[in-house]
């Protein structure tokens, strides 16, 4: 059965901050799965008319709009001066926020949050899990989001600073239950502790190749939703056929060995969407190799070790 088509919506991902509890690491783009935490929220999201990210630019997986909290490009305003900003830049009716630090934010999620804010009544939705509330992990409906934020602003002279829970009284929300595998969607990486958890829970045993898979397929832009060419690497020369030899000892090595025939399938299939040519297989295998390495690189510690010299 089709899924039912999402009602329109623009996103805004929260990556600013400083991430003092992580060292000052740049907290965004560190990896879990081998991708950055900003890119796995932004996988979440790929139905948005428009996705506006929040903070210093860095390099992402698809296209997006970055801005700042202020004009004068200051960061670490606080997340109510941050949503505003990202808020100024959509039009959509609804708004989805996210914090760049949820590792296991899904298309699902969204899909929940979107069906729960579309509820008669309702002026938005944001997952509730553990007891609380996680304003970042949130659906939005624009105008009273956008009229709560005038109101405090007129109250306290600006949003520079203040708490994102100052928003959520004079707002009527649904609470969507965090109802998956623990860590859910809204565990967030405010350490290094949470950060190792989340890189060892997608290399659980029962999850590790869908984590791998879908980290795989982002990376390479595949979507095997449609149907594609043949496959490129049919008659692969000797030196791709070495490549292609030498990136599933490293996905069978670095992740799991029946990652090793199937990165090696979705190589094959990239390359064949992208035109089919030497260069393009070249491309592929460089990109799943990298990812592989990156995957396999997380389980030392040295990401940790060189942010605490």
């Amino acid at each position: 059965m089709s899924q039912r088509p999402c009602p329109p919506y623009d996103a805004v991902v929260l990556a600013g901050g400083g991430a003092r509890r992580l060292g000052g690491a740049d907290k965004p783009a560190l990896t879990v799965g081998g991708r950055t935490l900003l890119d796995r929220a932004l996988g979440s999201c790929t139905d948005a008319a428009r996705t506006v990210v929040v903070g210093p630019r860095r390099p992402t997986a698809r296209a997006v709009d970055f801005t700042s909290e202020s004009p004068s490009g200051a960061e670490g305003l606080g997340p109510l001066a941050a949503l505003d900003a990202g808020l100024r830049r959509t039009t959509a009716p609804l708004l989805l926020v996210l914090s760049a630090d949820l590792p296991f934010v899904t298309r699902a999620t969204v899909r929940a949050l979107l069906a729960a804010a579309g509820e008669a009544g309702a002026e938005g939705a944001l997952v509730h899990a553990e007891g609380r509330d996680q304003p970042l992990l949130a659906v939005y409906r624009s105008d009273p989001l956008r009229r709560e934020l005038a109101l405090l602003r007129t109250e306290y002279g600006a949003l520079s600073g203040l708490p994102l829970r100052l928003l959520l009284p004079e707002l009527s929300l649904r609470r969507v239950p965090d109802e998956g595998p623990r860590p859910g969607a809204a565990f967030d990486c405010d350490t290094w502790e949470d950060v190792v958890r989340a890189r060892t829970a997608i290399r659980e045993h029962g999850t590790v190749l869908t984590e791998w898979m879908t980290a795989a397929k982002a990376e390479l832009g595949v979507e095997l939703d449609t149907e594609g060419p043949k496959d490129a690497t049919d008659s692969a020369p000797p030196g791709l056929t070495t490549a292609l030899l030498d990136l599933a000892r490293d996905a069978a090595h670095g992740v799991a060995r029946p990652a090793a025939p199937l990165t090696a399938f979705l190589v094959g299939y990239a390359a064949a969407n992208a035109g089919g040519t030497e260069e393009d297989v070249r491309e592929a295998v460089r990109k799943a190799t990298a990812l592989a390495q990156r995957w396999a690189a997380e389980e030392d510690g040295t990401e940790r070790r060189a942010e605490e010299r």
